[in-house]
């Protein structure tokens, strides 16, 4: 059944539509206006074209930030002199920053107009680009990493609430976001092979050089073809944006200290009490927030909290994967940046021809069933990876897992996107698609963290032997948390979407 919603770029309904993110609405079954159409949003399918590239090779950008240093971190390592558990604040401080603020920079766009930030979070990356590539020293790169999640936390949600008000419920939205969906996974296996060229011929600064050219290019082609979205009046809840970043840091700060200090010195469990406390306090503010930045309405949907659950522990699963591999390849193996980045392909083209695929596998076989297929297949893939050692082949060992992998993740992450923004009010987008993106990140910091403790606690005593241990490890934790994804999607989304089907029937 199509949502009330309607193609944007068209005609507004001509009566009310139902507020549908909880039931009865969020005031017992009242009604809201009919959204105004967005401005400039005319010209046809080529217009919505245009509108699809400029959000897609942004959003590409962030992306491919969060997997582009991976293939430089020997690099790096050397460079700065990072320590093994110090490494992972390369990413951490992105994905944390990116994670924590992504609902403030959501809300930005509710109130501001989505066009307006997304413009201003480019020109903030961009800048951030930048300065990474300059970076001088470890505490320079971590800054100037962090500055890129503030960029990419407000650009991210922007990108995606547009998207979701351009292109109606249904086939139009389905294929766009299939669009999208891809470009997140292109973005992170692609991330890989760029940074492993530029480390290979010239430095693993130059891949953060070329943010900047592109940057200025997309600020160009949003200013021409994005539409001006409706701004809703209110005020940011800084309290909850703040008790949500702050939180989620000392989680992650006490995960990776417990590898260097143990799990009962007072350097871990101190954050991860002040953490939990301050996670605490944040759903206690939302609850009496007369503007919150996550209304707890969107939990109302038993799709949405699975779609929530099964993102935070995909992506965790997957960032170790990346992070983990991309080391074991050059370290094992002793390949270069370039040869590392290339390893990634097998998983990148299957990946890209499973994602074009899914409209149709969406309208033959419905969202709940993709979705599932696409996790297991990555767990089973993962799991096979994980069986990583000092003499494992290339061609059996990894590149066969990572096709496997490809195709899981091409099938899945369309239809988590999709079930995650289901359903949700015109007054709650910005929210509701900052949700997404935020368990995605803080999934992400969360999962590298443990994964990268737990990882150092094996020794060998051997470098190449301790990288291939470290890595199995690792990635029989990213299979545990596949499988527990899959949980998830057949406990929550698979159903909930029958029941939602037997009442529209």
């Amino acid at each position: 059944m199509r949502s009330a919603a309607t193609h944007d770029t068209g005609a507004a309904p001509a009566g009310p539509v139902p507020d549908s993110s909880r039931p009865g609405g969020p005031s017992g079954g009242r009604t809201i206006a009919p959204r105004r159409q967005l401005r400039g949003s005319s010209g046809g399918p080529a217009r919505s074209t245009l509108i699809l590239a400029v959000i897609c090779i942004s959003y590409f950008m962030v992306i491919l930030d969060n997997s582009i240093v991976f293939t430089g971190l020997p690099q790096i390592r050397s460079d700065m002199g990072f320590s093994e558990t110090g490494l992972s604040w390369i990413t951490n401080a992105y994905v944390l920053v990116f994670g924590g603020l992504l609902l403030l920079g959501a809300r930005a766009g509710d109130l501001f107009g989505h066009r307006k930030v997304f413009l201003y979070s480019l020109v903030v990356f961009s800048l951030a680009s930048l300065l990474v590539g300059a970076a001088q020293s470890a505490w320079w790169l971590i800054a100037a990493r962090a500055l890129q999640g503030v960029g990419a936390a407000v650009l991210a949600p922007s990108a995606l609430s547009l998207l979701t008000r351009s292109f109606a419920e249904g086939q139009a939205r389905n294929r766009a976001m299939a669009a999208y969906s891809a470009v997140a996974g292109l973005g992170a296996a692609f991330g890989l092979v760029v940074g492993g060229l530029v480390a290979d011929l010239i430095s693993w600064r130059a891949g953060f050089f070329l943010n900047v050219p592109i940057g200025i290019v997309m600020m160009v082609l949003a200013v021409r073809f994005l539409p001006e979205t409706e701004r809703h009046g209110g005020r940011f809840d800084v309290a909850g944006a703040l008790l949500a970043t702050v939180g989620s840091t000392a989680l992650v700060l006490g995960i990776v200290d417990a590898a260097d200090h143990g799990w009962t010195a007072p350097a871990t469990w101190l954050p991860l009490a002040a953490g939990a406390v301050l996670l605490a306090l944040f759903v206690g503010v939302e609850r009496r927030a007369a503007q919150p930045i996550v209304p707890l309405r969107l939990f109302a949907s038993r799709e949405r909290s699975g779609a929530y659950v099964t993102r935070m522990l995909y992506m965790g699963a997957m960032i170790g994967f990346f992070f983990f591999t991309a080391q074991f390849v050059q370290s094992v193996y002793h390949w270069t940046p370039l040869q590392a980045g290339l390893a990634f392909l097998p998983m990148t083209l299957v990946n890209f021809v499973f994602a074009i695929r899914v409209p149709r596998l969406l309208e033959r076989f419905g969202r709940p069933r993709v979705l599932a297929a696409g996790v297991v297949l990555t767990t089973v893939g993962m799991a096979w990876l994980s069986r990583l050692d000092l003499h494992t082949p290339y061609l059996t060992g990894v590149a066969l897992p990572m096709v496997v992998i490809g195709a899981g993740q091409g099938l899945a992450l369309a239809p988590m996107t999709s079930s995650g923004v289901d359903g949700v009010a015109p007054e709650d987008a910005g929210a509701g698609s900052g949700l997404v993106n935020t368990v995605h990140q803080i999934g992400s910091a969360l999962a590298l963290s443990i994964l990268t403790a737990v990882a150092a606690t094996v020794s060998t005593h051997h470098a190449a032997a301790d990288i291939a241990a470290r890595s199995g490890t690792a990635l029989t934790g990213s299979a545990v948390l596949l499988a527990l994804a899959a949980v998830a999607v057949l406990t929550l989304i698979v159903p909930a979407r029958a029941s939602r089907k037997q009442r529209t029937t």
